[in-house]
């Protein structure tokens, strides 16, 4: 019997968050909108130079904000990385152990714990400056088969991919959930992974259960302009995707299911995170028997309130989102 319904893999992150203009995020010379890999010197003078603002900090990483949300939602769940020696590893672990969550990670000397500055500009749009930090060095020998074993899902989360190392770990990682029967779902996490290292990422999907990818990750993968061609295209290549378009909702195939997910309107704040509680909440619905449909308006619902507020983590009560959008949506069982 597995003991734990949703275990991730990805980077450990600790999340900086700065509000700046559009002439301050000019000047540090990075894509608008998108996630840049730097060295921890840069982001530090970044940093720095910000410092007289006020910021706001959390444990993070994109699979993480995912299994995090799976479990204040009500899932088991753990997650499995790799920590620095240092002062924002052990903020992770003691963030990690408040929240429930289960912690697979060793600590290892050498290089920092990674760390990803959020910029946030008066458009609400966030742009990512991130250290990967010991993230670098986890391989193979830091995936726990065991782990994997008694887990019911395996979340992989595609930036590991832009690492030999990493990319390393992912397909063992990947051969022990099909030798376990543990089933896989993959975040596409970026534009730049599917431009990238799409050899790597096809490779991946082709024996996975369930795919994330937005809009503009979507069109990349399927080579596709328009997001409905993108998303028939890859609906009828993939067993089961989930395919975010933000303000103009979702569409998602589930188990031959397929439904269209509005958005719920909100003033937006920040968009940090929307997408990783997007999956965590619709891998709860779905992971916990429920109609894809409740599972898809549960994770709108729970990706617009993050919107509407500063940070990735949802500071509303979780328990009470859920049993909210179960008594109003449609909850027919498989």
């Amino acid at each position: 019997m597995k003991n734990t319904l949703l275990t991730g893999i990805g980077n450990a992150l600790v999340d900086i968050e700065f509000n700046v203009t559009e002439e301050e995020l000019q000047a540090f010379d990075v894509p608008k909108s998108t996630m840049t890999l730097t060295g921890a010197s840069r982001q530090s003078e970044i940093i720095a130079s910000l410092n007289h603002r006020e910021q706001h900090k959390s444990s993070g990483g994109s699979v993480a904000n995912s299994i995090i949300a799976f479990a204040q939602f009500g899932g088991s769940a753990a997650f499995c990385s790799l920590l620095g020696d240092d002062t924002f590893g052990r903020f992770y672990t003691d963030e990690f152990n408040e929240l429930g969550v289960t912690l697979n990670a060793h600590v290892a000397s050498g290089l920092p714990t990674g760390s990803c500055l959020v910029l946030i500009t008066p458009d609400r749009e966030r742009t990512m400056i991130t250290t990967l930090g010991v993230n670098i060095q986890f391989s193979r020998k830091n995936v726990d088969e065991q782990l994997i074993a008694q887990s019911e899902w395996l979340y992989i989360e595609g930036y590991k991919l832009s690492e030999e190392e990493g990319a390393d770990a992912i397909e063992i990682a990947a051969f022990y959930a099909r030798k376990h029967g543990t089933n896989i779902a993959v975040s596409c996490s970026d534009t730049f992974i599917v431009n990238e290292f799409g050899d790597r990422l096809e490779s991946l999907l082709s024996s996975t259960d369930l795919i994330f990818c937005n809009e503009r990750e979507g069109r990349s993968l399927a080579n596709e302009e328009n997001a409905d061609d993108a998303y028939m295209a890859l609906a009828s290549r993939y067993r089961n995707i989930v395919f975010t378009m933000g303000a103009a909702g979702s569409k998602l195939k589930w188990n031959g299911k397929e439904c269209d997910i509005p958005a719920y309107a909100i003033p937006v704040v920040d968009t940090t995170g929307a997408g990783d509680m997007y999956a965590g909440a619709f891998l709860y619905g779905v992971l916990h028997r429920q109609h894809p449909e409740f599972a898809g308006r549960l994770a709108s619902y729970a990706a617009a309130q993050v919107v509407g507020q500063y940070g990735a983590r949802l500071k509303a009560n979780h328990i009470e989102i859920r049993d909210s959008i179960l008594r109003t949506a449609a909850t027919t069982n498989d």
